[in-house]
């Protein structure tokens, strides 16, 4: 009699598996996450492994550190994004939506290592498209190992008999191992796959650069231990309509998850912004209310960005309040803080706020920015060009102060503003400049006042 095929239920979103099918997922609260995946039978001798396995330890003082050794792929963006450079052995992981750059990159750090043997393996092009492609972004790489194969036992035993300096996977969703029986993308597949190519590069001290698509949320496909057990998560950011692109470390064993690296996509791939700031207020239109620059610090980089605010008359029941690139309760609470505060009643009208470049600002530092170009637009007066501001606004009404604001001020002087309004508590410790007129205020009434 044929041996019953085993079958279990595996959330999208997490990764938890359940012998039934439930409308909620009891790790991660998810609703309808669950998929019907068949379990892979496979034959182990547990007494063997018992009087065959050996295992070492040793003591901390013995372990000898040799130091990271790291590859510089001359892109100053990427190098900056991965804490230095390409960390022999680690494993990453780029994700991002269809066609936001995430082969482009991964061919540019080819052209930009002549020296290394780089295996590419593409489960999704032929050889002839990777040509073409590459021959488009000027690619050249005598180096350079086209493999086009979706099997992964197949790539790991080509990578332990020709060790390449390098490999890249394209994308791990065409991965798949033949013993186990689901298709090719399931949780399954890439969750093995990925463990695979993980041992590998871990054995022989290689670095694997792996691409992860995303699902509908924009969130990366597959299950949470796919980010679990990689070194590196990096996320592109950007709308495919627009030609900026941002990319982001959202976990990184050799380096800072704060750094940022700002690309802009044209026909040759993609080009690195060494001046993000100058990008961003690039197009701004003056004396326009509504509007106010701010300075925000992602990792160890001072970034000036554009807020602008809306605010119109609702034409419905309920006001609307939409922010992008802005976090959406903390407007609502900026809000709040106007209207309980400073007697600025918004409860009948629209409020709008938007990011401009793509940006996010996670930082409380741009609250004041949010805040002074709410009350631009409600008051229809512009802010002057020249004027930038920094603080967290708390419910009180008060200012209160952020961290390396002498940073802030330099980057904001270094590209022409002459008045900088911060925090009282941040002005003690600023040193006198007179190429830039710094005002220290201690609550939002004082800041509103300055831009009557």
């Amino acid at each position: 009699m044929a041996q019953k095929t085993k079958t279990a239920y595996v959330c999208t979103s997490c990764g938890y598996e359940s012998v039934k099918w439930m409308g909620k997922c009891p790790e991660c609260n998810e609703w309808n996450t669950f998929e019907e995946q068949i379990i892979a039978q496979t034959k182990t001798n547990s007494a063997l492994k018992i009087t065959t396995a050996t295992a070492s330890a040793q003591k901390l003082d013995e372990i000898e550190v040799m130091g990271e050794h790291r590859f510089k792929t001359q892109i100053c963006e990427l190098d900056r994004v991965l804490g230095g450079g390409i960390v022999k052995g680690s494993v990453i992981l780029l994700s991002g939506d269809p066609g936001i750059g995430k082969s482009t990159i991964l061919l540019q750090i080819c052209n930009a290592l002549p020296e290394l043997k780089i295996l590419y393996v593409s489960g999704e092009e032929s050889a002839v498209q990777i040509k073409l492609r590459a021959k488009r972004l000027g690619v050249k790489n005598d180096n350079l190992l086209i493999m086009a194969e979706t099997d992964t036992e197949v790539i790991c035993e080509y990578v332990k008999i020709n060790k390449p300096d390098i490999v890249m996977i394209d994308s791990i969703q065409t991965m798949n191992i033949s013993e186990i029986s689901t298709a090719s993308g399931s949780l399954a597949q890439v969750r093995e796959s990925t463990k695979m190519f993980l041992n590998v590069g871990k054995s022989l001290d290689i670095p694997v650069f792996i691409v992860g698509h995303v699902n509908k949320g924009g969130e990366i496909a597959g299950p949470k231990i796919l980010e679990h057990i990689v070194d590196t998560v990096l996320y592109f950011e950007g709308e495919k309509t627009q030609s900026y692109r941002i990319l982001r470390a959202t976990k990184n064993r050799f380096g800072s998850t704060n750094e940022i690296g700002v690309f802009e996509m044209d026909e040759s791939g993609l080009n690195e912004v060494e001046n993000p700031s100058a990008m961003l207020l690039s197009g701004r239109i003056k004396n326009v209310s509504g509007g106010c620059i701010t300075c925000v610090i992602e990792g160890t980089r001072p970034i000036l960005s554009e807020v602008q605010g809306l605010v119109t008359t609702t034409g419905f029941g309920n006001p609307r309040r939409m922010s992008t690139g802005f976090d959406y309760n903390r407007l609502n609470l900026i809000l709040a803080v106007l209207e309980k505060r400073e007697g600025l009643y918004f409860s009948n009208l629209d409020a709008y706020i938007n990011i401009v470049g793509g940006l996010h600002l996670d930082e409380p530092a741009a609250d004041l920015a949010v805040a002074l170009s709410l009350v631009s637009a409600l008051r229809d007066i512009p802010i002057d060009d020249r004027t930038i501001a920094f603080g967290e606004v708390g419910l009180s009404g008060e200012i209160r102060s952020v961290s390396r604001a002498q940073t802030r001020i330099i980057e904001a002087q270094r590209l022409g503003f002459t008045r900088c309004i911060v925090p009282m508590a941040n002005l003690k410790n600023l040193p006198k400049n007179p190429d830039i007129e710094i005002i220290g205020v201690k609550t939002l009434e004082e800041a509103i006042s300055l831009i009557k």
